[in-house]
């Protein structure tokens, strides 16, 4: 969102009809305070559910009120921000792991966020109910992201043979998920974790 500093200076040095405006960047400052408020709107959402103070989340980002309703001008924008920050995490991260570890690991590594990224999800699943028509949408426009993340580690610890050939990348995300709901302990992420090295082996071609 734009500041009212920003917009003032955009009209200043308004471009002519024979220009081209380019692009222009979040400063840095105000693209670090928006990260601090996501990471500690995520905690409190954690502790309080949609219902946590902005406020509070204000004051223990360090910074001032305007600057939250600046960038989240209403409580279900921060509550889908949070969310979709994380969605867009684990999504990058396949590139990341990709660029550095091997075929096999990086599929292990990303499989491991994903665990962490299910636990995110669980957290502010009652935050994200509060939203008006529910967390579906949230959640169905995150799917295309992960479901591109995996398909590519999976694509390509198969060309470099450390898995089968016939091994469908949802079933991964399918255990992992199911591992989660199936248990009712604090514990699941424990058993979760080990499931990925479960699988990891289940997945490597027949000698």
């Amino acid at each position: 969102m734009i500041t009212g500093d920003c917009l003032r200076l955009q009209l200043i040095f308004m471009p002519t009809k024979n220009q081209k405006m380019a692009p222009r960047k979040p400063r840095t400052d105000a693209q670090r305070n928006r990260e601090r408020i996501l990471q500690v709107a995520k905690e409190a959402f954690t502790r309080s559910g949609a219902n946590a103070s902005l406020d509070d989340i204000a004051k223990e980002a360090g910074v001032g009120a305007g600057t939250l309703y600046r960038h989240f001008p209403i409580r279900d924008a921060l509550i889908e921000a949070v969310y979709r920050t994380e969605v867009e995490k684990l999504a990058a991260a396949e590139q990341k792991f990709s660029e550095s570890l091997p075929p096999i690991e990086a599929l292990r590594a990303w499989m491991l966020l994903f665990v962490d990224h299910i636990a995110a999800k669980q957290i502010i699943a009652p935050a994200l109910n509060s939203v008006v028509g529910g967390p579906s949408k949230l959640f169905e426009g995150s799917r295309g992201q992960i479901q591109g993340a995996i398909d590519s580690l999976v694509k390509r610890a198969i060309k470099s043979r450390d898995i089968r050939r016939d091994l469908e990348p949802f079933d991964l995300l399918r255990a992992l998920i199911g591992v989660s709901h199936v248990t009712s302990g604090p514990d699941w992420q424990q058993s979760a974790r080990r499931l990925v090295d479960i699988l990891i082996t289940g997945s490597r071609p027949i000698k």
